[in-house]
């Protein structure tokens, strides 16, 4: 899967990374959004948290399915710390084309989460397009 890690914060107290390879089909958008709705339910993530990631996580996953290669694989990888869960997603493209920071889809990521990258690389004639959102604990009073 490359090193999504490293685009990921650094975090000494790691509590579990889950590690998600499926199709890039938008069939398999439930498994996912089931798999970040969990963590975060485990991690005891606030309600209004976890539906922010779940939106998030449907909304990345759906930009980069359409980008993707057909019969390519969709990689996800999922990181909890104590505060914050990170979601990387990469895809392999034909193309160079990142999500637009303009686009309407930023902008939804960018409410539901405290930050969103991305990143290109290219391999053997394709492009690999990562994105990495991260949600923190909502602090409770």
């Amino acid at each position: 899967m490359g090193d999504p890690e490293s685009t990921l914060t650094e975090e000494a107290e790691l509590v579990d990374q889950v590690e998600l390879r499926l199709g890039a089909q938008l069939e398999h958008l439930s498994v996912v959004r089931a798999v970040a709705a969990h963590i975060a339910m485990g991690a005891d993530f606030d309600i209004d948290a976890i539906a922010d990631l779940k939106l998030a996580v449907d909304e990345v996953c759906t930009d980069l399915i359409v980008r993707a290669v057909p019969g390519s694989a969709m990689d996800c990888v999922f990181r909890l710390s104590p505060d914050r869960i990170e979601a990387c997603v990469r895809v392999t493209s034909h193309n160079d084309d990142l999500p637009k920071r303009d686009s309407f889809g930023w902008t939804v990521l960018t409410t539901l989460t405290d930050s969103v990258s991305t990143r290109l690389e290219s391999v053997d004639g394709h492009y690999v397009i990562q994105v990495d959102i991260a949600k923190n604990r909502t602090a409770t009073t």
